[in-house]
């Protein structure tokens, strides 16, 4: 009996939640890394399971600024001055009782205390109590509300920097809408391989798997799938039928036109969604990016694609001499603050700071100085980013482009999450005369 009391435990949810959250407060991992190895070390296999933990990992860390300012409200001792289990249970306590409708209440202060005792810690087990009695009192009455919408950072759980930055770039009601879309249900989109599969035989053959399946806005190859669990377990996945790759991306590429026999070369460019594109329309392409573990993914995703393309470990802040002016088109997809995919990696916020972001700039700009020895007299340089502040974007363009007048700008196009139909991102088409 008490075997079978240790494997209920070792299997619940909220454990293996925990677990994970406690990895991510104690490491700093980015919560997808976490996740997936957490998920895989416990071997949760019931899918309503690993939707749970998915949920509630995700949620916690999404909201994870607008929950400690509810507990701080509440709590004598700050949020990031509690131990950690005791600041983990906090966090996911509350966001059960904020976000998660179908969990009662005293499931979550039942559970809480459960925890706590499993962490031995006994002695707080009255104070969190408390702190969690207090916060669905305030639920109530509307105070929690106050708190939780007293700024724009607190309403969408996004740093106060971060904000005050769109606002300065796109104005208060466009840095809404992007910050709001940050919390959307948002598609999975795929680009359709076509060097083995056409996109309405791959459409109909995910919609017989019960998926849910709509044609791409911006691009040509793409289709958008809701009600995935797993993305390698798509029909089509192992086959190489299809790569995940948002459309601002697959539309960024298609600007470039006919790219059928030129010699083409794409910088930072895991996991290789740019690359394998470009070589599914007949490109002759290099991949390169910093590390072997990059190159490696590069490898295998052309792979699984069926597609050829050379593959090369390099820092692409640093020009190779037998690069110059070898290639017809270089892409530049620069390492950037990431802001532009907050939706789908929802704790990037918590990790970039304004000294990083002055950083990446700098950085990104060594790289565009490297990347335009190997464009071609006539090629082609394409300098992009996921991201949405204008220093790394327009302003880092616009001071390359100063600096090199053989270059001229041919097409320049920021999108917008929650005002494009897309992710955030930022190309700009160079020609060079």
């Amino acid at each position: 009996m008490m075997e079978q009391s240790k494997k209920q435990k070792k299997n619940d949810p909220r454990d293996a939640a925990m677990e994970i959250l406690l990895d991510m407060d104690r490491t700093g991992r980015m919560s997808s890394g976490a996740l997936q190895d957490g998920l895989r070390k416990l071997q949760f296999t019931e899918k309503e399971n690993r939707a749970f933990i998915t949920r509630l990992v995700e949620g916690t860390t999404e909201y994870r600024l607008q929950i400690d300012a509810v507990i701080d409200h509440y709590a004598k001792k700050k949020t990031d001055k509690q131990k950690p289990p005791v600041r983990v249970i906090l966090r996911m306590s509350v966001y059960q009782m904020l976000y998660m409708d179908g969990v009662p209440d005293r499931a979550v202060l039942s559970e809480a205390g459960r925890l706590m005792r499993a962490h031995h810690l006994e002695n707080m087990t009255g104070v969190v109590n408390g702190i969690l009695r207090s916060v669905q009192r305030g639920i109530e009455d509307g105070t929690v509300d106050s708190v939780r919408n007293a700024s724009l950072s607190l309403k969408y759980s996004t740093p106060e920097w971060i904000c005050d930055r769109l606002i300065r770039a796109y104005g208060e009601d466009s840095a809404e809408r992007i910050l709001a879309a940050g919390f959307s249900e948002r598609p999975l989109t795929i680009r359709v391989n076509r060097a083995k599969t056409a996109k309405e035989e791959l459409k109909e053959r995910l919609i017989k798997e019960g998926l849910s399946v709509e044609e791409g806005l911006l691009a040509p190859d793409a289709l958008r799938i809701t009600g995935v669990d797993f993305v390698r377990k798509l029909p089509g996945f192992r086959e190489g039928l299809f790569f995940v790759q948002d459309e601002s991306s697959q539309y960024a590429m298609s600007t470039l036109g006919e790219v059928s026999g030129k010699k083409i070369i794409s910088l930072c460019a895991a996991p290789g969604g740019k690359s394998t594109m470009l070589a599914e329309r007949g490109a002759v392409v290099t991949a390169r990016d910093l590390t072997e573990e990059k190159t490696e993914l590069i490898r295998e995703n052309a792979e699984r694609l069926g597609l050829n393309l050379a593959v090369e470990a390099h820092d692409a802040s640093e020009a190779v001499p037998e690069d110059k002016e070898a290639y017809d088109i270089v892409i530049a997809d620069v390492p950037c603050s990431g802001l532009g995919v907050m939706g789908r990696k929802n704790d990037i916020k918590y990790h970039i700071t304004p000294e990083g972001v002055d950083e990446l700039v700098q950085l990104s700009g060594r790289i565009l100085e490297a990347a335009a020895k190997a464009v071609r007299p006539g090629g082609i340089l394409l300098f992009s980013t996921c991201t949405l502040l204008p220093e790394e974007n327009g302003l880092q363009a616009g001071r390359f482009l100063g600096k090199h007048p053989e270059f001229i700008k041919s097409e320049e196009k920021q999108l917008l999450q929650g005002i494009d139909p897309c992710d955030g991102f930022y190309y700009c088409r160079m020609v060079k005369e």
